[in-house]
Parts: C-alpha cells; structure tokens; sequence
C-alpha cells in the first residue's frame, strides 16, 4: 500500500485489522502509531484527526466523556464571574484620593 492512495475507509479497515492482529497474538492493547509506516499514519491522521480520536472512529476505543467537557465549561464560567466580581470589588488606591 505504499504507493497507492488510502481513503478514509482504508484507514479504518487499517486500524480494525491491527487490533484483530493483536489481540488473536493475545496482545490486549490499542494500536500504536509505531505498528504502521509513516504514510500510513498521515493517511489515518489525515482523514480520522488525531490519534485518540481515529482509534474512536475505528470503535476500538470508547468515544471520550463529554462530562468532562461540560465539567470544564462550567469551571471556565465560575472563575470568570470571581475575576469580575474582585474587579468590582476592588477599592480606590488611597494616593490617587490626594492629588488635587
């Protein structure tokens, strides 16, 4: 396959083939970028993003949690409303009262 195009379809059948391959060899891990050649995984990053994320869409590793994007959010929320709130709070220096 070196020097033949892969679609998006090759590069999953790639993945799922790999992980076949090792588990039948009783090696109960993901495929690692180290199992392809280099075109091969540009290919699969081209067309599937990153590697986590190809892995996802291949179904060989759960999709991540969105809980933990919305955990996020919501900390992003809450730690801008306390910098505003201290911006409100925050007093006049007391040589800026003197100046005249």
């Amino acid at each position: 396959m070196a020097d033949e195009k892969l679609t998006r379809e090759d590069c999953l059948a790639l993945l799922r083939g790999t992980r076949e391959r090792l588990l039948r060899e009783g090696i109960d891990r993901y495929p690692k970028r180290a199992d392809y050649t280099d075109a091969e995984v540009v290919a699969i990053k081209a067309f599937l993003g990153p590697w986590p994320r190809a892995l996802e869409a291949a179904g060989i590793k759960p999709p991540r949690n969105g809980d933990r994007l919305e955990r996020n959010r919501q900390k992003r929320i809450a730690a801008k409303r306390r910098r505003n709130a201290e911006r409100k709070n925050k007093t006049v220096p007391e040589d800026t009262e003197n100046k005249e």
